[in-house]
């Protein structure tokens, strides 16, 4: 099973979510419904970065890590993604 760490920003906030699931659609599908506890009430949320891992424990310790990441190293890492595309 693959693994993906994703980071979304709110459309009307800027603010960042990071978390890692296995079925990064529906992830999404339930951010921006209301089902997930933390993003409830701050979005629309909108994917602003992916990676996949092979592994549940690589994808938990790379989340672990972006989740210590201060706003310019995030956004490095945002617009690294985007480069890379």
């Amino acid at each position: 099973m693959n693994y993906t760490v994703y980071i979304l920003e709110s459309v009307q906030s800027g603010h960042f979510y990071k978390g890692y699931t296995s079925d990064i659609e529906k992830r999404l599908w339930e951010h921006n419904n209301g089902l997930s506890r933390y993003t409830r009430n701050k979005g629309p949320w909108k994917l602003v970065f992916e990676k996949k891992f092979e592994n549940k424990s690589e994808a938990l310790l790379f989340e672990k890590r972006i989740k210590r990441f201060n706003s310019n190293s995030l956004q490095n890492l945002i617009n690294s993604y985007y480069q890379d595309k």
